[in-house]
């Protein structure tokens, strides 16, 4: 999914955590969001990401998982 620069996160790292994220939600497959994603921590940061998603992107998830909006707000 990382084409280019990083290719290992260090996911205590915050910036890291949420750009890991970011390309996970934007390129991900099926197999990937399994793998890589943690629902209590996309839940809690989507404040944050849904601002660094395209709007299609954004609504693509928040329509699969109602409660990202809810926690947006």
């Amino acid at each position: 999914m990382a084409w280019s620069g990083l290719r290992s996160f260090d996911l205590a790292d915050e910036k890291l955590l949420l750009g890991m994220y970011r390309l996970v939600l934007a390129n991900g497959r099926h197999d990937d969001f399994v793998q890589y994603l943690n629902g209590e921590l996309l839940a809690s940061y989507w404040p944050v990401l849904r601002r660094m998603l395209g709007r299609g992107v954004r609504t693509v998830w928040e329509d699969a998982l109602p409660e990202l909006r809810s926690s947006a707000a």
